[in-house]
């Protein structure tokens, strides 16, 4: 006869395995949930016990070797604990890298430089451990070992490119050098490393990366261009500026700013916007003028310059461009205008006049009493000395008060053939 004992036996057995089970999750779940609150407080004796409950987290060890590293003040202790917590997980830059700290301090170079390769193993392309390590390699004198690891923390990180590009030319002031084994081959570095090279007057070196830049055929902002066109002409290297204009104009957009046969003023007829930098015109805010565009008037195209005048102190119309010419050499100039009523002591006029010496070589009558567009038109032979010429818009007699419009439009400038 079948009796329901053995099926009563099955079932308390498997009740007792269940409440087990139960229990030991319950323990363990518990003694996690104590060593985590534990490991929270910030004393060392909570700190040991949330290790002593859970031996193989290896946050609580890295937290207790913090404690006696910081409040403690003792590395040797300190560096047992990392060194567990990089064992238990080595996939952990940062462990590594307390560790290393550690190393340092007790003087063990070989340990230190240890835990900076296990470092680097474990997170290889990481910025902060790129940084970490470029900065134990450079102050250890190993100069290639330090341009490697900069040049990954600047690919990952931009913000760490102007701090990495100053620790890089201290450590290897050598732009050739430092384009082949440190900066990114991204156009971004190439035009920080390029401004930091102007701010330090290293012409030769700001050449060299401004080539660089160009061969990687890759689009920048135009205003670096604007930056070092206009650093090239502080420093009178006008064939280099005019070289280096033409170069970025593929790269950013400004193929229609460059200047031809035809006529060496960028943009006279003003079609296009005015960008404030480079060899477009240039202009400065002034209170007593204002600038803009007019659709409404214009001799050709579409649009002309409107100058305003409203105020005492103008010299000029603070706007200018520079325009490279050669030495030497007959020009002819020609431009238009148109005037609402001007009124004041002298009127503006049309000024050609040498960049750098300031010797006039054209000025045009006063811009004045057209009620329709006129002409001025003259020509002039360049000196022996003159390379860049400034075209402008000045008063004579400076500063007196005027009020008024003028436009001005199509300004032509062509070498004259003998």
């Amino acid at each position: 006869m079948h009796t329901g004992l053995p099926t009563t036996a099955r079932k308390i057995s498997f009740i007792g395995i269940a409440l087990v089970v139960v229990a030991s999750y319950t323990f363990l779940a518990t003694r996690e949930f104590v060593a985590a609150y534990l490991a929270r407080v910030p004393e060392l004796a909570s700190l040991q016990e949330a290790v002593r409950l859970q031996p193989r987290n290896a946050d609580y060890h890295h937290r207790v070797g913090r404690f006696l590293e910081e409040v403690g003040h003792n590395p040797s202790a300190a560096a047992a604990e990392y060194q567990v917590s990089a064992e238990i997980n080595p996939h952990k830059a940062r462990y590594w890298f307390d560790l290393a700290k550690m190393d340092q301090l007790q003087g063990d170079a070989q340990g230190q430089r240890t835990a900076i390769e296990r470092a680097i193993q474990a997170n290889p392309t990481t910025p902060y451990v790129a940084w970490e390590a470029a900065n134990f390699y450079l102050v250890h004198g190993e100069v290639g070992g330090a341009l490697r690891e900069f040049r990954l923390a600047m690919q990952g990180d931009p913000s760490l490119v102007p701090s990495a590009l100053e620790l890089c030319w201290r450590a290897k002031p050598d732009a050739s050098v430092l384009l082949q084994e440190a900066i990114p081959r991204q156009s971004d570095a190439y035009v920080a490393f390029l401004n930091m090279l102007m701010g330090k007057k290293q012409t030769d070196s700001a050449s060299l990366v401004w080539s660089s830049l160009v061969q990687l055929h890759q689009p920048f902002d135009a205003g670096s261009a604007f930056d070092y066109v206009k650093y090239l002409l502080a420093q009178h290297g006008v064939e280099e500026a005019r070289s280096a204009w033409q170069q970025a104009a593929p790269l950013t957009g400004l193929s229609a700013y460059l200047p031809s046969p035809a006529n060496l003023i960028v943009n006279g007829d003003f079609s296009l916007d005015v960008l404030n930098g480079g060899f477009d015109w240039n202009y400065e805010q002034q209170t007593a003028v204002t600038l803009s565009l007019d659709p409404t008037e214009f001799h050709s195209g579409h649009r002309s310059l409107l100058i305003s005048f409203d105020g005492p102190g103008v010299n000029d119309a603070s706007i200018y461009q520079a325009v490279p010419v050669q030495p030497n050499t007959k020009y002819e100039f020609t431009a238009y205008y148109k005037t609402d009523t001007i009124e004041g002591a002298g009127g503006p006029r049309y000024v050609l006049l040498d960049y750098y010496t300031g010797k006039r070589y054209f000025e045009s009558e006063e811009l004045k009493n057209a009620e329709f567009w006129k002409s001025t038109t003259g020509t002039f032979m360049t000196t022996r000395d003159t390379k860049l010429l400034a075209v402008r818009i000045e008063r004579d007699p400076p500063g007196s008060p005027i009020r008024g419009k003028l436009w001005v439009d199509d300004l032509q400038l062509v070498p004259k053939q003998p």
